[in-house]
């Protein structure tokens, strides 16, 4: 399974810091078995847009972005998302809120998005460390599963 991550942040773009969920989610993707390089950090906005476009277009399974899923002026990665889905499914992202939301009560203001574009698995998550762990912990049990569906797998017989 080829993966990406993608880093909407200004600030980590423009290099004033290094960015931590990238990593992170980097390396929580590869303990999940998927093919993945370094994540590519971007301003917040259309450049978010681009990246996305263009993982769709070369055929990901999976692309997971983090950051800019908040309520600031510049949080706009859901809509950047929202414009390349053919569908949504809201469980993920809702799973991932839900997830997080006890420990952290915040995590209820992110307006991330989960869903697909042409074959492509898309999910927002919170621009922190926390919230790329959290993301994994929800996607791990599910992420193979839901890319054998989105390319026509059939469902697990049994149990």
């Amino acid at each position: 399974m080829r993966a990406l991550v993608i880093v909407a942040s200004n600030r980590a773009a423009a290099g004033v810091y290094a960015d931590t969920s990238g990593p992170r989610l980097v390396a929580g993707l590869r303990d999940l078995g998927c093919e993945v390089g370094d994540p590519i950090v971007v301003p917040d906005g259309e450049p978010v847009s681009a990246a996305l476009r263009a993982a769709v277009a070369e055929g990901y399974d999976v692309v997971l972005t983090s950051g800019g899923t908040g309520v600031t002026p510049t949080d706009r990665t859901p809509e950047a998302t929202r414009g390349l889905l053919d569908f949504e499914v809201p469980g993920i992202a809702e799973a991932i809120r839900a997830y997080s939301r006890d420990r952290v009560p915040a995590a209820a203001l992110s307006r991330g998005l989960a869903g697909v574009a042409g074959r492509t698995l898309i999910v927002n998550l919170p621009g922190s460390a926390g919230g790329a762990k959290d993301g994994l912990a929800v996607l791990g049990p599910v992420l193979w599963h839901t890319v054998d569906q989105i390319n026509g797998g059939d469902h697990p017989q049994g149990g």
